[in-house]
């Protein structure tokens, strides 16, 4: 996890204010991103799950940052080899070699066409080849869905049967594939979904051989009106606390990721309602319990701040917030 060293900010905190504008100044909230506008990022919860032996799904966040996106470049090691417009955020890379290590990573593209920086590395094996293999899975059965909120919906089925074994299930969306995950679940959270809207859904398994199931049933889901994310993505057991050490006050946070079907890369933290950083995790996002703290200040000071967080959902966007918790400046 990235992390900006904290450093001494103002002598008394008196209000948010005070508290915001030290968190500027120590490089937490954004001050601006110069004239030419906001930068790009990297995409972030870059995943690659294999599909078949010779087929690699890659999924991705968007961006932290506010620039526009206008597109997405795939890399294989140093190789291009996917150029997609914003709206896809995962991709099918085909024509690889069984039982092979690749390493895959996103760039995001600018309105002129320029590439941001690189994602994280992932790295993905495709599974050993099944010689004369043209048995496809059984179909999917039991699929059931619910709809949390007006932006996302969880699907649950139980799982097929392959000689050779499963190894992914592929959600559509109508006629069109929109999710996959390993052939070890029988589980998926779709977030981005349109308030108020009528979706259908079906899954179908796939082999190593790429030999695709018969479509699942077919459940049919409304979202809710209005702008609620829903509370499921909402991070849990949301905790904050004051820590002392020697002269200095801190806010310790931990809370419990919300199960949104893949990784959670990055989360808001408001400071008595004002965005004060944003937390981006490296490499691995934890699955368990997930710890932050920040610098608020020292000296006697005894302001009182709320505090709440938020994740960032598959789909690039914010779900929904977690309870605010009080804290006072000196315990």
């Amino acid at each position: 996890m990235r992390r900006v060293p904290p450093r001494p900010l103002l002598p008394r905190l008196a209000g948010a204010t005070a508290l915001l504008a030290a968190l500027s100044g120590c490089g937490l909230l954004s001050s601006g991103d110069g004239a030419d506008g906001p930068a790009l990022s990297e995409p972030l919860g870059v995943t690659a799950q294999a599909g078949s032996a010779t087929s690699v799904h890659v999924m991705w966040n968007r961006p932290a940052s506010t620039a526009a996106v206008e597109g997405y470049e795939v890399y294989r090691g140093r190789t291009r080899v996917k150029e997609l417009s914003a709206r896809q955020q995962m991709v099918d890379v085909t024509g690889l070699r069984p039982r092979t290590r690749y390493v895959f990573t996103v760039r995001a593209r600018d309105e002129d066409g320029e590439a941001g920086p690189a994602s994280r590395k992932v790295t993905v094996t495709t599974p050993a080849a099944v010689a004369a293999d043209r048995s496809a899975p059984s179909r999917p059965t039991g699929l059931r869905g619910t709809a949390d909120g007006a932006r996302s919906v969880s699907l649950s089925w139980r799982g097929s049967d392959d000689d050779k074994g499963v190894v992914s299930y592929d959600v559509y969306q109508g006629t069109t594939k929109i999710h996959s995950v390993p052939g070890t679940q029988t589980r998926a959270v779709l977030t981005g979904m349109r308030p108020g809207t009528a979706y259908r859904f079906t899954v179908r398994a796939r082999d190593a051989a790429d030999n695709t199931s018969p479509p699942s049933g077919t459940v049919r889901l409304t979202t809710a009106e209005g702008a609620d994310e829903g509370a499921d993505t909402a991070p849990a057991d949301f905790t904050a606390a004051v820590r002392r050490s020697g002269d200095a006050s801190y806010i310790d946070l931990t809370w419990t990721p919300p199960d949104t079907g893949g990784e959670v890369p990055a989360y808001q933290v408001y400071v008595d309602g004002e965005q004060a950083t944003t937390v981006v995790w490296g490499d691995s996002a934890p699955e368990g319990t997930a710890k932050y703290s920040f610098y608020i200040g020292g000296g006697s000071d005894a302001a009182r701040h709320r505090v709440k967080i938020r994740a960032q959902l598959p789909d690039g966007t914010w779900g929904a917030f977690s309870p605010e918790r009080r804290v006072t400046g000196r315990q």
